[in-house]
């Protein structure tokens, strides 16, 4: 057995967590979630397809990203271990996506169809509450990013992203990081760059300091 495994983020605990919920509700998710591993690279979803499940990562990073005008990638958000995962719009409205949602990291996901939760909402008084919940989170990401990009300068999103997803620099490239944060790679290399300078000079100002005794 692997010492100091970490432990993977389970759908019903965090469902749980936002809410609890009776035991036959705790039942029917049990039943019907179904997990599923996916490689690096692989897409959960393209544009023109539905998106007919809710996805709960219990381990892996993901991102979603659209194809602008010029064919060029551009990145809307990434998702880690005990993110809840759709696209929001196909998902909600059961109509073909227009975005991307790629594997970036090896993933081990839970899922529930959209039925199988509009089914929740109608047997359990907890599952409109759970849902609306979940709704409010992802309007609420939706405003936060484009508030983030309107007003933060380049340098504060990336320290932002950063809180975000400390290990985001061994998840991914740093074009699909550039892409996300709106900047060129060029500007995120200078960005990164002057931060690295920053805690170089401030590790040599701790190691010449005097000592007092």
């Amino acid at each position: 057995m692997q010492k100091n495994a970490i432990k993977e983020a389970d759908l019903l605990e965090t469902l749980s967590f936002i809410l609890p919920l009776p035991a036959p509700f705790q039942m029917r998710v049990n039943e019907e979630v179904i997990t599923e591993n996916f490689g690096r690279k692989h897409l959960l979803l393209i544009p023109g397809e539905i998106s007919r499940r809710l996805y709960f990562i219990r381990s892996g990073f993901v991102r979603a990203f659209f194809l602008d005008e010029h064919g060029k990638q551009c990145t809307t958000w990434f998702m880690g271990k005990g993110d809840l995962m759709i696209s929001v719009y196909s998902f909600f409205t059961q109509k073909p996506a227009h975005e991307y949602i790629e594997v970036l990291q090896d993933c081990k996901l839970q899922s529930i169809s959209w039925q199988q939760l509009n089914a929740y909402y109608a047997d359990f008084p907890q599952g409109n509450l759970l849902g609306r919940i979940v709704t409010q989170k992802y309007y609420i990401m939706s405003e936060e990013r484009a508030i983030f990009l309107r007003t933060q300068t380049p340098n504060l999103r990336y320290e932002l992203l950063l809180e975000q997803h400390p290990d985001i620099e061994q998840q991914t490239s740093q074009n699909n990081i550039a892409s996300y944060l709106g900047i060129s790679r060029e500007t995120l290399s200078r960005i990164r760059r002057k931060k690295r300078d920053m805690c170089h000079q401030t590790q040599n100002v701790q190691n010449t300091a005097p000592i007092f005794h």
